[in-house]
């Protein structure tokens, strides 16, 4: 198995509801835009995955026919809010196993305004067992069900570890300080902890409005090659997937009593292990994490699922302002979702471009100082999570 290089990355400003282009469109230029960052044509492109969790089928063909038609198989990702980096991870797999040498991922979604729920009521939801054990766990059957798992967990950490509601606040206030660095942000307006505190509450004392990520539309998309292709071409091969895992749910999701494991802790904790071992790292190593921040409350209990701080160590990470420039580890210098917006499909491939361009050194006025090492946390409820480990090497562009 050879090793598999970002050789180019695409990404467009994303936009609140109603105010985007159409999902082929969007997708369409952030293809171009990957091409023509890594210098290929769409006739170089051997397989394609386009990721989207709102659409019809064959939606990928639609956005990928505006930019070639050329035979190559496409084949179409849902895996929930981790779709972008499901179709990341599969054309890792591809090009890694040596059954191509130039895949596209690319990742979409034309979002409607409000909260998320259910399509399809005429069968069985895939949510279900995760209604079943929330109810049972927190009840609270009247708020929309992304704002109860993940509000329920946020409630979950403060119960065990104290924490109080302060914390997700400067969170979000941290996500709105770097998101006006980056042109491509839905919101760019900074926010003191005190104005989230003082938003319109969701859940009263557990969640505020600003806490959680706005439905968003937006596109991303990246090439990813072989060394060898690199080297024929002239590619890049400075950013290289070093590690790279995918969990799904084990029983103690629905076992447990614990809102934190119905949302995803124990898939990002054994993804992110997997990545360490793999890449013989821990994470004291990581200078750079895009986390999946969907509500301030869930980058909370990601920091210790990805063991950026010890169990019940969140609230001192936060405090001692360890999660961004000048700490330990900068933690969503994109903004993350809660700024930079949550179109479902190109999320996991927003946050590919973004620790790119970090490894490159050209992230501008978001630059962390000197990254090398990158760590990306994707996660869908239902459920997948995806955790990414990007390195930097020394090589501008192969020989």
């Amino acid at each position: 198995m050879g090793g598999a290089y970002v050789a180019g990355i695409g990404m467009i400003p994303f936009a609140k509801p109603g105010a985007s282009d159409p999902y082929d469109v969007m997708g369409s230029r952030a293809v171009r835009e990957a091409l023509a960052d890594a210098g290929l044509e769409f006739g170089d492109v051997q397989q394609a995955y386009a990721g989207y969790v709102y659409g019809d089928s064959t939606s990928g063909q639609k956005a990928l026919y505006r930019v070639g038609m050329t035979g190559i198989p496409i084949v179409n990702v849902n895996n929930n809010c981790s779709t972008g980096s499901t179709a990341l991870f599969l054309a890792r797999q591809a090009v890694e196993s040596g059954a191509a040498d130039c895949v596209l991922a690319v990742g979409f979604e034309q979002m409607r305004p409000g909260a998320l729920g259910v399509h399809f009521e005429d069968r069985p939801s895939p949510f279900a067992e995760f209604d079943l054990a929330t109810d049972s766990i927190v009840g609270q059957p009247t708020i929309p069900l992304a704002l109860r798992y993940f509000g329920g967990a946020g409630l979950a950490h403060m119960e065990k570890h104290g924490t109080p509601l302060s914390t997700f606040a400067k969170v979000r206030a941290k996500a709105s300080r770097h998101a006006v660095r980056n042109p491509l942000a839905v919101f760019r307006r900074e926010v003191s902890a005190e104005e989230v505190l003082a938003d319109v509450p969701v859940w009263p004392g557990v969640m505020t409005r600003l806490m959680a990520c706005p439905p968003t539309c937006g596109a991303a998309a990246a090439i990813i090659v072989s060394e060898a292709f690199a080297k024929r071409r002239g590619l890049r091969t400075n950013v290289r997937i070093a590690a790279q895992a995918m969990t799904t749910d084990r029983p103690s999701t629905f076992e447990s009593g614990d809102m934190m494991r119905v949302v995803g802790y124990d898939m990002s904790r054994d993804a992110a292990r997997q990545v360490y071992e793999a890449a013989g790292i821990g994470p004291d190593d990581l200078d750079v994490v895009e986390l999946h921040d969907c509500f301030a409350q869930n980058e909370v209990v990601t920091y210790e699922a990805l063991g950026l701080t010890g169990e019940g160590g969140a609230e001192r990470f936060v405090e001692d302002g360890d999660n961004t420039y000048g700490g330990a580890v900068v933690t969503n210098p994109s903004g993350g979702l809660l700024s930079k917006g949550h179109p479902l499909g190109a999320t996991g491939l927003a946050q590919c471009y973004e620790l790119t361009h970090q490894l490159r050194g050209s992230a501008e006025a978001r630059q962390v100082p000197g990254a090398r090492l990158a760590l990306q946390h994707n996660l869908g409820l239902g459920g997948a999570c995806v955790v990414t480990l990007y390195e930097r090497s020394n090589a501008a562009r192969a020989a």
